[in-house]
């Protein structure tokens, strides 16, 4: 598992209700479910991704984050997670209030972007 996702599953206590916004191929909600019996979904768009969350038996929901989160109700989920770049997204800018609207508590992470050649 990657570094910051092992961080995040010891910030979210057990039985939590988790949206992972962009879940990848649900590597951390397949461990919150397993060691932390999480209620969990994943949003995410790749198919090869959500059939790689399907047979992790993690709960995925295809749909773009750039056309928001209407479908969902406020407050509905004690944890929001976003760990891909917000560069993959058209609206970044709006993805904290819209985090703050379905969950308590919001959890994202950022890439250290390092140069790539020499300047």
């Amino acid at each position: 598992m990657r570094d910051d996702l092992a961080l995040i599953s010891r910030w979210i206590p057990k039985g939590a209700r988790v949206l992972d916004l962009g879940c990848g191929d649900g590597d951390l909600l397949a461990h919150l479910q397993d060691d932390r019996q999480v209620n969990g979904y994943g949003l995410e768009i790749d198919q090869d991704n959500i059939a790689a969350c399907f047979a992790k038996g993690v709960n995925v929901i295809e749909q773009d984050l750039d056309k928001g989160l209407g479908n969902f109700q406020s407050d509905r989920f004690d944890y929001v997670v976003k760990t891909q770049p917000l560069q993959a997204l058209f609206g970044p800018d709006s993805l904290p209030d819209v985090m703050l609207r379905v969950g308590r508590e919001p959890i994202s992470t950022f890439t250290n972007l390092e140069p790539c050649g020499r300047w």
